[in-house]
Protein backbone atom coordinates (compact mmCIF):
# COMPACT_ATOMS: atom_id res chain seq x y z
CA UNK A 1 0.00 0.00 0.00
CA UNK A 2 1.34 3.42 -0.98
CA UNK A 3 2.60 5.73 1.76
CA UNK A 4 0.28 8.68 2.39
CA UNK A 5 1.76 12.14 2.97
CA UNK A 6 -0.30 14.96 4.41
CA UNK A 7 0.73 18.38 3.11
CA UNK A 8 -0.75 21.50 4.69
CA UNK A 9 -0.69 24.72 2.67
CA UNK A 10 -1.80 28.08 4.05
CA UNK A 11 -2.96 30.96 1.87
CA UNK A 12 -4.08 28.19 -0.42
CA UNK A 13 -6.30 30.31 -2.69
CA UNK A 14 -3.48 32.79 -3.33
CA UNK A 15 -1.32 33.08 -6.41
CA UNK A 16 1.78 31.40 -4.96
CA UNK A 17 -0.21 28.39 -3.79
CA UNK A 18 -2.05 28.27 -7.12
CA UNK A 19 1.32 27.89 -8.88
CA UNK A 20 2.36 25.19 -6.39
CA UNK A 21 -0.57 22.91 -5.62
CA UNK A 22 -0.76 21.03 -8.89
CA UNK A 23 2.93 20.19 -8.70
CA UNK A 24 2.56 18.98 -5.11
CA UNK A 25 -0.44 16.86 -6.06
CA UNK A 26 1.22 15.37 -9.15
CA UNK A 27 3.95 13.43 -7.38
CA UNK A 28 6.73 15.70 -8.64
CA UNK A 29 8.02 16.50 -5.14
CA UNK A 30 7.32 13.45 -2.98
CA UNK A 31 7.38 10.75 -5.65
CA UNK A 32 4.86 9.05 -7.90
CA UNK A 33 4.68 6.09 -5.53
CA UNK A 34 3.15 8.21 -2.72
CA UNK A 35 -0.43 9.30 -2.03
CA UNK A 36 -0.90 12.99 -1.25
CA UNK A 37 -3.55 14.54 0.99
CA UNK A 38 -3.68 18.32 0.56
CA UNK A 39 -4.93 20.18 3.65
CA UNK A 40 -5.65 23.71 2.48
CA UNK A 41 -6.13 26.66 4.81
CA UNK A 42 -7.68 30.01 3.95
CA UNK A 43 -9.43 32.91 5.63
CA UNK A 44 -13.25 32.54 5.61
CA UNK A 45 -13.88 35.06 2.82
CA UNK A 46 -11.50 33.19 0.49
CA UNK A 47 -13.10 29.75 0.96
CA UNK A 48 -15.29 30.03 -2.19
CA UNK A 49 -12.18 30.69 -4.29
CA UNK A 50 -10.41 27.81 -2.55
CA UNK A 51 -13.28 25.50 -3.45
CA UNK A 52 -12.69 26.50 -7.07
CA UNK A 53 -9.01 25.56 -6.75
CA UNK A 54 -10.03 22.22 -5.28
CA UNK A 55 -12.35 21.65 -8.25
CA UNK A 56 -9.45 22.28 -10.62
CA UNK A 57 -7.23 19.86 -8.71
CA UNK A 58 -9.96 17.23 -8.97
CA UNK A 59 -10.23 17.91 -12.68
CA UNK A 60 -6.50 17.26 -13.14
CA UNK A 61 -7.18 13.63 -12.12
CA UNK A 62 -3.74 13.11 -10.59
CA UNK A 63 -3.23 9.43 -9.67
CA UNK A 64 -1.23 10.55 -6.63
CA UNK A 65 -3.85 12.94 -5.17
CA UNK A 66 -5.81 11.03 -2.55
CA UNK A 67 -7.85 13.76 -0.85
CA UNK A 68 -8.34 17.53 -0.61
CA UNK A 69 -9.42 19.21 2.62
CA UNK A 70 -10.45 22.88 2.48
CA UNK A 71 -10.86 24.73 5.75
CA UNK A 72 -10.53 28.02 7.60
CA UNK A 73 -9.54 26.21 10.82
CA UNK A 74 -5.76 25.88 11.41
CA UNK A 75 -6.35 22.97 13.78
CA UNK A 76 -8.02 21.01 10.99
CA UNK A 77 -5.53 22.12 8.32
CA UNK A 78 -2.53 21.01 10.38
CA UNK A 79 -4.05 17.79 11.75
CA UNK A 80 -1.52 15.01 11.21
CA UNK A 81 0.39 16.96 8.55
CA UNK A 82 3.88 15.76 7.66
CA UNK A 83 4.79 18.94 5.80
CA UNK A 84 3.47 22.46 6.37
CA UNK A 85 4.01 25.18 3.78
CA UNK A 86 3.08 28.47 5.41
CA UNK A 87 2.47 30.54 2.30
CA UNK A 88 -0.25 32.89 3.53
CA UNK A 89 0.62 36.20 5.18
CA UNK A 90 -0.82 39.68 5.41
CA UNK A 91 0.52 41.78 2.50
CA UNK A 92 2.23 45.10 3.04
CA UNK A 93 -0.02 47.95 1.94
CA UNK A 94 0.75 51.48 0.85
CA UNK A 95 1.85 53.66 3.75
CA UNK A 96 2.38 50.70 6.07
CA UNK A 97 5.56 50.61 8.12
CA UNK A 98 7.54 47.36 8.12
CA UNK A 99 7.21 47.18 11.92
CA UNK A 100 3.41 47.30 11.57
CA UNK A 101 3.53 44.47 9.02
CA UNK A 102 5.71 42.44 11.37
CA UNK A 103 3.17 42.84 14.16
CA UNK A 104 0.15 41.87 12.06
CA UNK A 105 1.82 38.83 10.57
CA UNK A 106 3.39 37.91 13.86
CA UNK A 107 -0.04 37.45 15.42
CA UNK A 108 -1.04 35.12 12.55
CA UNK A 109 2.06 33.00 13.12
CA UNK A 110 1.49 32.86 16.87
CA UNK A 111 -1.75 30.97 16.19
CA UNK A 112 -0.25 28.82 13.47
CA UNK A 113 2.73 27.85 15.62
CA UNK A 114 0.43 26.76 18.43
CA UNK A 115 -1.85 24.84 16.07
CA UNK A 116 1.08 23.04 14.46
CA UNK A 117 2.51 22.04 17.83
CA UNK A 118 -0.87 20.73 18.95
CA UNK A 119 -1.96 18.87 15.84
CA UNK A 120 0.83 18.17 13.31
CA UNK A 121 2.42 14.76 12.88
CA UNK A 122 5.48 14.01 15.06
CA UNK A 123 7.73 14.18 11.96
CA UNK A 124 6.35 17.48 10.63
CA UNK A 125 8.69 19.81 8.75
CA UNK A 126 7.75 23.43 8.18
CA UNK A 127 8.66 25.91 5.46
CA UNK A 128 7.62 29.55 5.93
CA UNK A 129 7.12 31.31 2.59
CA UNK A 130 4.85 34.19 3.62
CA UNK A 131 6.80 37.40 4.20
CA UNK A 132 8.55 38.65 6.21
CA UNK A 133 9.39 34.96 6.23
CA UNK A 134 12.44 34.91 8.54
CA UNK A 135 10.66 36.67 11.36
CA UNK A 136 7.34 34.93 10.72
CA UNK A 137 9.26 31.67 11.13
CA UNK A 138 10.81 32.96 14.35
CA UNK A 139 7.37 33.76 15.79
CA UNK A 140 5.90 30.44 14.67
CA UNK A 141 8.75 28.48 16.22
CA UNK A 142 8.55 30.31 19.55
CA UNK A 143 4.86 29.49 19.74
CA UNK A 144 5.33 25.89 18.64
CA UNK A 145 8.47 24.89 20.50
CA UNK A 146 7.24 21.35 20.96
CA UNK A 147 8.39 20.97 17.35
CA UNK A 148 12.21 20.81 17.26
CA UNK A 149 14.00 23.93 16.02
CA UNK A 150 15.64 22.07 13.14
CA UNK A 151 12.21 21.33 11.62
CA UNK A 152 11.51 25.05 11.04
CA UNK A 153 12.84 26.76 7.91
CA UNK A 154 12.13 29.92 5.94
CA UNK A 155 12.57 30.32 2.21
CA UNK A 156 15.53 32.00 0.60
CA UNK A 157 15.66 29.48 -2.23
CA UNK A 158 13.99 31.94 -4.61
CA UNK A 159 16.83 34.41 -3.98
CA UNK A 160 19.35 31.58 -4.41
CA UNK A 161 17.83 30.64 -7.76
CA UNK A 162 17.81 34.27 -8.87
CA UNK A 163 21.50 34.66 -8.01
CA UNK A 164 22.47 31.43 -9.74
CA UNK A 165 20.74 32.42 -12.96
CA UNK A 166 22.18 35.94 -12.95
CA UNK A 167 25.74 34.62 -12.60
CA UNK A 168 25.12 32.00 -15.30
CA UNK A 169 23.82 34.63 -17.72
CA UNK A 170 26.76 36.94 -17.08
CA UNK A 171 29.24 34.09 -17.57
CA UNK A 172 27.40 32.71 -20.62
CA UNK A 173 27.00 29.25 -19.10
CA UNK A 174 24.12 26.98 -18.14
CA UNK A 175 22.47 27.38 -14.74
CA UNK A 176 23.73 23.90 -13.81
CA UNK A 177 27.31 25.14 -14.21
CA UNK A 178 26.92 27.54 -11.26
CA UNK A 179 27.33 26.03 -7.79
CA UNK A 180 27.93 27.07 -4.18
CA UNK A 181 25.87 30.24 -4.36
CA UNK A 182 24.83 31.50 -0.93
CA UNK A 183 22.14 33.87 0.30
CA UNK A 184 23.16 35.13 3.73
CA UNK A 185 20.70 36.64 6.19
CA UNK A 186 17.22 37.99 5.61
CA UNK A 187 14.80 37.47 2.75
CA UNK A 188 14.69 41.21 2.15
CA UNK A 189 16.64 43.83 0.27
CA UNK A 190 19.45 43.56 2.85
CA UNK A 191 20.24 39.94 2.01
CA UNK A 192 23.77 39.23 0.81
CA UNK A 193 23.95 37.13 -2.36
CA UNK A 194 27.51 35.85 -1.99
CA UNK A 195 29.37 35.65 -5.29
CA UNK A 196 32.83 35.32 -3.72
CA UNK A 197 32.36 31.66 -2.78
CA UNK A 198 30.35 30.66 -5.86
CA UNK A 199 31.84 28.38 -8.45
CA UNK A 200 31.31 28.47 -12.22
CA UNK A 201 32.34 25.25 -13.95
CA UNK A 202 34.41 24.47 -10.87
CA UNK A 203 36.31 27.77 -10.90
CA UNK A 204 35.78 30.68 -8.51
CA UNK A 205 33.10 32.95 -9.93
CA UNK A 206 35.40 35.96 -9.48
CA UNK A 207 37.92 34.32 -11.86
CA UNK A 208 35.26 33.72 -14.52
CA UNK A 209 33.52 37.09 -14.04
CA UNK A 210 36.45 39.44 -13.50
CA UNK A 211 34.38 42.64 -13.41
CA UNK A 212 34.31 43.13 -9.64
CA UNK A 213 32.41 46.39 -10.03
CA UNK A 214 29.58 44.55 -11.81
CA UNK A 215 29.49 41.91 -9.10
CA UNK A 216 29.33 44.44 -6.26
CA UNK A 217 27.30 47.25 -7.82
CA UNK A 218 25.02 45.48 -10.30
CA UNK A 219 24.68 41.83 -9.30
CA UNK A 220 24.17 42.29 -5.55
CA UNK A 221 21.49 45.03 -5.76
CA UNK A 222 19.83 43.26 -8.69
CA UNK A 223 19.24 40.16 -6.55
CA UNK A 224 18.30 42.20 -3.49
CA UNK A 225 15.68 44.15 -5.47
CA UNK A 226 14.52 41.48 -7.91
CA UNK A 227 11.10 41.10 -6.30
CA UNK A 228 10.35 44.79 -6.74
CA UNK A 229 11.53 44.59 -10.37
CA UNK A 230 9.11 41.73 -11.05
CA UNK A 231 6.22 43.66 -9.50
CA UNK A 232 7.05 46.68 -11.65
CA UNK A 233 7.19 44.59 -14.83
CA UNK A 234 4.31 42.21 -14.17
CA UNK A 235 2.04 44.35 -12.04
CA UNK A 236 1.97 41.56 -9.46
CA UNK A 237 4.42 39.75 -7.21
CA UNK A 238 6.62 36.84 -8.26
CA UNK A 239 4.17 34.01 -7.59
CA UNK A 240 5.44 31.50 -10.17
CA UNK A 241 9.10 31.72 -9.13
CA UNK A 242 8.22 31.84 -5.42
CA UNK A 243 6.21 28.63 -5.77
CA UNK A 244 9.07 27.03 -7.67
CA UNK A 245 11.55 28.14 -4.99
CA UNK A 246 9.42 26.54 -2.29
CA UNK A 247 9.24 23.26 -4.20
CA UNK A 248 12.99 23.36 -4.88
CA UNK A 249 13.49 23.80 -1.12
CA UNK A 250 11.43 20.66 -0.44
CA UNK A 251 13.21 18.68 -3.14
CA UNK A 252 16.58 19.65 -1.66
CA UNK A 253 15.44 18.36 1.73
CA UNK A 254 14.36 15.08 0.13
CA UNK A 255 17.53 14.56 -1.93
CA UNK A 256 21.10 14.23 -0.61
CA UNK A 257 23.08 17.35 -1.51
CA UNK A 258 26.01 16.68 -3.87
CA UNK A 259 29.37 17.10 -2.10
CA UNK A 260 30.43 19.91 -4.46
CA UNK A 261 27.37 22.07 -3.86
CA UNK A 262 24.96 23.53 -1.31
CA UNK A 263 21.72 25.51 -1.28
CA UNK A 264 20.42 28.47 0.71
CA UNK A 265 17.82 28.17 3.45
CA UNK A 266 16.93 30.24 6.48
CA UNK A 267 17.19 28.14 9.64
CA UNK A 268 17.16 28.76 13.37
CA UNK A 269 20.75 29.66 14.16
CA UNK A 270 22.81 27.67 16.61
CA UNK A 271 25.43 30.42 16.62
CA UNK A 272 27.06 29.61 13.27
CA UNK A 273 29.16 32.44 11.82
CA UNK A 274 28.59 34.52 14.95
CA UNK A 275 24.84 34.89 14.42
CA UNK A 276 23.06 34.97 17.81
CA UNK A 277 21.46 31.59 18.56
CA UNK A 278 17.73 31.53 17.88
CA UNK A 279 17.70 34.06 15.05
CA UNK A 280 16.27 32.79 11.74
CA UNK A 281 19.13 33.42 9.33
CA UNK A 282 19.85 32.21 5.81
CA UNK A 283 22.95 30.07 5.45
CA UNK A 284 24.52 27.69 2.96
CA UNK A 285 23.02 24.29 3.77
CA UNK A 286 23.29 20.64 2.86
CA UNK A 287 20.72 17.89 3.28
CA UNK A 288 20.99 14.20 4.10
CA UNK A 289 18.01 13.51 1.82
CA UNK A 290 15.81 12.57 4.77
CA UNK A 291 14.52 16.07 5.50
CA UNK A 292 17.43 17.10 7.73
CA UNK A 293 19.56 20.19 7.08
CA UNK A 294 23.03 21.11 8.27
CA UNK A 295 24.77 24.46 7.89
CA UNK A 296 27.97 24.40 5.83
CA UNK A 297 30.71 25.75 8.08
CA UNK A 298 34.13 27.23 7.40
CA UNK A 299 33.18 29.56 4.54
CA UNK A 300 35.20 32.79 4.49
CA UNK A 301 33.84 36.21 3.62
CA UNK A 302 36.01 39.07 2.37
CA UNK A 303 35.66 42.63 3.70
CA UNK A 304 32.84 43.44 1.27
CA UNK A 305 30.95 40.30 2.25
CA UNK A 306 31.48 40.87 5.96
CA UNK A 307 30.00 44.37 5.68
CA UNK A 308 26.92 43.06 3.85
CA UNK A 309 26.59 40.20 6.34
CA UNK A 310 26.49 42.62 9.26
CA UNK A 311 23.83 44.81 7.59
CA UNK A 312 21.40 41.92 7.10
CA UNK A 313 22.17 40.55 10.57
CA UNK A 314 21.34 43.93 12.12
CA UNK A 315 18.02 44.08 10.27
CA UNK A 316 17.02 40.64 11.55
CA UNK A 317 17.91 41.63 15.10
CA UNK A 318 15.74 44.75 14.72
CA UNK A 319 12.85 42.61 13.44
CA UNK A 320 13.29 40.24 16.37
CA UNK A 321 13.06 43.19 18.77
CA UNK A 322 9.91 44.43 17.03
CA UNK A 323 8.06 41.15 17.69
CA UNK A 324 9.58 40.31 21.06
CA UNK A 325 6.24 40.38 22.85
CA UNK A 326 5.00 37.62 20.50
CA UNK A 327 7.85 35.23 21.28
CA UNK A 328 6.36 33.89 24.50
Amino acid sequence: MAETIRVAVTGAAGQVAYAMLGRLASGEVFGHDKKIILQLLEIPQALPALEGVAMELDDCSFPTLHEIICTDDPNKAFAGCNWALLVGSFPRKQGMERKELLGINGKIFVGQGKALAAHAAPDVRILVVGNPCNTNCLVGYHNGKEIPAERWTAMTRLDHNRARTALAKKAGVANADVKQVTIWGNHSNTQYPDFTNAKIKGRPATEVITDRSWLENTFVPMIQQRGAAVIKARGASSALSAANGALDHLKSLLTPTPPDDWFSAAVISKGEYGVPPGLVFSYPCRSDGKGNLSVVEGIKLDAFGQQKFQITLQELQEEQAAVRELLG
